[in-house]
């Protein structure tokens, strides 16, 4: 006997519908107070980057000729008219910061879309070409990923020449290597499924099977891996800056900042301690948020 109508529009209204993917990452998401925090902060600096030109107070390359290395505001001897006082050229270090903000954070996210872009690219033609084209590609690899980070980037700038793009450019070779690995083991370890052989049944091109097919499955350790680079490469820029392989003076790079104001290391804290904070607070943001991310794309982390 069939079941009344009534009856089954009661039972669907019963029955809550499953959540979206959005809503399943933001529930997961959300019960990791360190990622929420990590995430807050990510968000007033990009929102401070975004506005450094209306929120600074005074043009970050400005020099006021009577006041040079003064303190914070709210240090003896400060004003309050420059809140974190001035570097050895009377510029405002508040105003500097909030526009170093925009070159780290745009510089970190350039450097970590190259080499996951290139990386990508390779790691998939290593993963579908095999044999002697995998074997010289993961050689090469493995000869850049053995030598120090940091050492690598040295090398490659000394062969391009200092500067803001060339150090974006060591740094992305400095990560490659991660990113195609991590693609090629992801990869080759969906090529043996069902749905990839029914592609290519059903006559599906290499391109395809790559872009299409393969790669939206090997996206969460993408995601985690290059959400911890962002990180790291604002720390490595800031240590080409400092080395001063990276952005060159007058730039508003932390890094850079922090080159400039070592020899003032004794007896003006101020201007070696913000910008190193400002270092500090945005890559703990971004691991913060890794880490946050890694827990609910990881099916073995995530929480319940």
């Amino acid at each position: 006997m069939a079941a009344a109508p009534g009856s089954l529009r009661e039972r669907d209204r019963s029955e809550p519908e499953p959540p979206g993917p959005l809503a399943d990452f933001w529930h997961h998401f959300r019960r990791n107070r360190g990622a929420l925090v990590g995430l807050a902060v990510l968000a007033v600096l990009v929102l401070v980057a975004l506005l450094a030109d209306v929120l600074a107070p005074h043009p970050p390359d400005l020099q006021y000729r009577d006041s040079l290395l003064l303190p914070p505001a709210f240090q003896e001897g400060g004003r309050i008219t420059f809140l974190l006082g001035t570097d050895a050229l009377g510029r405002d270090i508040f105003s500097r910061i909030l526009h170093g903000a925009r070159y780290s954070l745009a510089i970190g996210v350039l450097v970590i879309l190259l080499a996951l872009v290139a990386g990508i690219g390779i790691g998939l033609v290593a993963a579908f070409a095999g044999g002697v084209v995998d074997t010289l590609v993961m050689r090469l690899m493995d000869v850049l990923i053995a030598m120090p980070g940091l050492l690598l980037a040295l090398v490659v700038v000394a062969l391009v020449g200092p500067g803001l793009f060339n150090a974006m450019f060591a740094i992305a070779v400095v990560y490659l290597p991660h990113f195609v690995r991590l693609t090629r083991a992801a990869a080759m370890a969906e090529l043996g499924r069902d749905y990839v052989t029914a592609s290519r049944m059903a006559g599906a091109g290499v391109l395809r099977l790559m872009f299409v097919t393969v790669l939206p499955n090997c996206t969460p350790p993408l995601i985690v891996q290059a959400t911890l680079g962002f990180s790291t490469a604002v720390l490595d820029m800031a240590a080409l800056g400092f080395l001063g392989m990276g952005a060159q003076p007058p730039t508003p790079e932390w890094g850079t900042m922090l080159a400039d104001a070592r020899e003032f290391i004794l007896r003006a804290w101020w201007v070696v301690t913000m910008p190193g904070l400002a270092i500090l607070v945005t890559v703990l943001a971004i691991n913060l948020v890794g880490d946050g991310l890694r827990d609910v794309l990881d099916p073995r982390l995530r929480m319940t």
